[in-house]
């Protein structure tokens, strides 16, 4: 490790880390030095010359000539404090943790930078710095002499940037498999004839007929890879893509020159096969990272596009919502989600705050009340004067919390990963001493010692190591859907397995999120009442017509927002509002009917547990796990579902902030949370705990931010999940000792120059179809 690594990282002494970027090695053999390809392979650039004096170089030339940018950055940046700006970029050519690391460090030699932090997931690198605007274009500067192109973030633009990426690799992804499989069926030819059947000139034909459909594929549907690696090589550093097009590049030369000299092999079937796979993983991984990007964009689309300002004059006009300023006075209609932070100036109603509170009930506003972004407007106009708006919105920093939660999310290394890091050096090396070892102990040619180091990389293509997680995941993934659960992430089977701590979300989650008649009156008065609230869409007015849905509406009723109805004398509302002096403390939400010459009645409310709440509890504390309750409600509902379901540990009135504080100080504690909510408070959390599971009814950004969304009302989706996990992960691990002795067997073989390419597809084949067997007992359901 270099100087200026070894000072930035005084707690090395303490616990193994990265020897390039300094990440905590977890999961990783105890010979470990790096934690990712990208960061051996930048180490072995970067930290052969020193890191420092890598820096030092990239400055200098930095300070001569200038990187030009084409965007003036300092038009972007937001003075948020006196002296202090900010500035959030849009970075392209990000593909690993190293890539991340990199940027940080170099932007916090600055002593003037206060702060860089980069999202791998939605590639965006937050700034901020002391100085003035005209440092942005500095900053941007230096970014883009590591090969990177930055780009002012806007979040629209940017996931418009990343479909239209993803789009770009599907249609790779397309072109390498029509290519592989086209090849395959040449190849297949060629390796049958080997038995003498087939003619030279027939095989040199079917050769050419190869490299015809592979090289053109190869050179398109790499370009990921290509660019990539160039872009590293380019700048003075490398990543994960260069060894990657490396052997690609070597293998597709290596057939080549075997083609043209008429030799018996080639291996354009493996070029193209490889990248295949590798485009596999690509994807996927994209797909992986594009949830966090569809969180973003499900949490921006909830305050729609435009609201109606009122002008001076007082007519009302429509504005797009991130035009919005402090100052602006809005007219919220009913129905209406609010579009930015404010208080109330004028009117009286109930809002739902429930996707931003938590609050299973809405909430009655009259003026001075303060309103946050997102919540619906139930009842009358209000006009609300905006205190915040844009990026500083409640709403907002939930958006910053589910990014900030994703990226250390994102830190998490995959089983086959792990594995790959071992076997891929391990792979190169032995091909580097067979290539040596033949041209100088062997006797042969450089050309043919070649092909005999390329057949032992072809025969180690990890087709068996490939399939090894990615099939147990399908099988586990469609056992889990029989029963009502969605998996989303490819990662979160292996997370799963390491949890020992389950913290629930109440309104919707461990209840069923929405309020239900307890202790109904005599059936007269419960028709009655049932008439009145069938005019209304206040949440407890259908609770009320939920428990007789068989009554009509009544006549010559009238709504009165925020408070209630009445039929002539007749009122049907809050106990304020029907005159009720003394109403009951119980923690109940309530309706009460006022008649005259009749006693009031009270209709109480409560939220229901699951009907399996307990049951389920009972289980996963039986499998060891301890289990909390956090909730963004009051604490008297609070303590009692939680006496309920028979929880002793249990918080109340916690946001966004506090759930994702409560989960950070658990994970510092050495626990491994699994989190389960529905609402868009819970969003971060659930991003931020180890693993994450939502019901089907949460809202949209709330299911993407979680790892699997179940159906149903019931809570059997937590303790099956589990289990499925469990049993996933020892298949994998089968899987994988399977892949790798099928690699010992057969890499002694190919050093030695023995093996044929049928002899090598046969083997490929049968230790694939072993994984994938092996793997399908996991979709038998266990007798009990």
């Amino acid at each position: 490790m270099s100087d200026v690594a070894l000072a930035a990282l005084p707690h090395v002494a303490s616990q193994k880390v990265c020897a390039h970027c300094g990440e905590e090695l977890r999961g990783l053999a105890a010979d470990a030095e790096f934690c990712c390809a990208g960061c051996a392979s930048a180490h072995a650039i970067i930290g052969a010359a020193g890191l420092g004096a890598f820096y030092r170089r990239l400055e200098d030339a930095h300070a001569r000539r200038p990187v030009p940018v084409d965007t003036d950055f300092a038009s972007f940046a937001q003075e948020v404090e006196p002296g202090v700006f900010s500035l959030d970029l849009l970075i392209d050519g990000l593909d690993c943790a190293a890539c991340v690391w990199l940027i940080e460090s170099l932007l916090a030699r600055n002593p003037a930078v206060l702060a860089a932090r980069v999202n791998l997931t939605t590639r965006r690198l937050a700034l901020r710095w002391r100085g003035t605007a005209s440092g942005a274009n500095e900053h941007a500067g230096l970014v883009a002499a590591l090969g990177y192109r930055p780009a002012p973030y806007r979040a629209l633009d940017a996931m418009a940037r990343d479909d239209a990426e993803t789009r770009d690799l599907l249609r790779c992804l397309a072109v390498a498999g029509f290519a592989a499989a086209n090849v395959m069926l040449l190849s297949i030819a060629v390796w049958s004839g080997h038995d003498g059947s087939m003619g030279d000139a027939t095989r040199t034909l079917f050769h050419w007929l190869s490299a015809s459909i592979a090289l053109p594929a190869i050179a398109y549907s790499g370009r990921p890879f290509f660019r990539s690696a160039w872009n590293a090589l380019r700048s003075g550093r490398s990543n994960m893509d260069v060894p990657i097009s490396i052997g690609v590049i070597l293998a597709s030369a290596v057939s080549l020159h075997e083609t043209w000299a008429g030799g018996q092999h080639a291996f354009f079937d493996s070029a193209v096969t490889l990248l295949f796979f590798l485009l596999i993983g690509r994807t996927l991984d994209r797909r992986a990272r594009g949830r966090a990007r569809q969180t973003v964009q499900a949490l921006l689309a909830i305050t729609g596009g435009s609201a109606h300002v009122l002008k001076a004059d007082g007519a009302a006009e429509a504005r797009r919502v991130d035009s919005l300023a402090p100052g602006d006075i809005l007219l919220v209609a009913a129905g209406e989600r609010l579009g930015a932070d404010g208080t109330v100036i004028e009117g009286t109603s109930s809002l739902d705050g429930s996707l931003i509170t938590g609050e299973s009930l809405p909430a009655a506003v009259s003026p001075g009340a303060r309103v946050v972004a997102g919540m619906v407007n139930l009842g009358a106009p209000l006009k609300v004067r905006v205190t915040a708006s844009g990026e500083r919105t409640v709403l907002a920093e939930i958006v910053r919390l589910v990014e900030a939660a994703e990226r250390g999310r994102s830190r998490f290394v995959a089983l086959a990963d792990r594995v790959a890091r071992a076997y891929a050096p391990i792979v190169h090396l032995t091909a580097a001493l067979t290539f040596l070892g033949w041209v100088t102990l062997g006797g042969l040619a450089w050309d043919r010692a070649l092909v005999v180091a390329t057949a032992v990389l072809i025969i180690t293509c990890p087709c068996a190591l490939a399939l090894a997680v990615p099939v147990v995941q399908v099988v586990a993934s469609t056992r889990l859907m029989k029963s009502g659960i969605l998996l989303l992430s490819p990662t979160a089977l292996e997370r799963l397995t390491r949890v020992d701590y389950v913290v629930f979300d109440k309104t919707g989650t461990l209840t069923l999120g929405r309020p239900e008649l307890i202790d109904p009156p005599d059936v007269g008065t419960m028709a009655f009442a049932a008439s009145l609230a069938a005019n209304s869409r206040h949440p407890l007015a259908r609770a009320l017509c939920r428990a007789r849905p068989d009554i009509a509406p009544a006549d010559g009723v009238v709504e009165h927002p925020g408070q209630g109805l009445t039929q002539g004398t007749v009122r049907l509302g809050s106990a304020v509002f029907c005159g009720i002096a003394n109403p009951p403390e119980d923690g109940c939400a309530e309706l009460w009917l006022a008649r005259p010459g009749h006693p009031p009645v009270r209709f109480a409310f409560a939220d229901r547990l699951r009907p399996d709440a307990q049951v389920v509890i009972d289980q996963l504390k039986q499998r060891g796990l301890d289990v909390e309750l956090l909730s963004g409600d009051r604490s008297h509902a609070v303590a009692a579902i939680a006496v309920e379901a028979g929880l002793s540990q249990w918080r109340a009135e916690m946001g966004p902030a506090e759930k994702t504080a409560r989960l950070a100080a658990l994970a510092r504690n050495g626990r491994t949370v699994l989190m389960v909510g529905d609402g868009l408070n819970d969003a971060p959390a659930l991003a931020a705990a180890h693993a994450s599971l939502s019901p089907s009814t949460a809202s949209e950004a709330t299911q993407n931010a979680a790892d699997a969304v179940f159906q149903g009302d019931s809570l059997a989706a937590v303790p099956e999940i589990l289990a499925v996990a469990h049993r996933a992960e020892r298949t994998m691990r089968q899987n994988l000792a399977l892949a790798l002795l099928y690699n010992l067997a057969a890499v002694p073989l190919a050093i030695a120059g023995v093996v044929t390419p049928l002899i090598a597809a046969v083997a490929m084949s049968s230790s694939s179809l072993l994984v994938i067997g092996n793997a399908l007992r996991l979709g038998l359901r266990r007798r009990h």
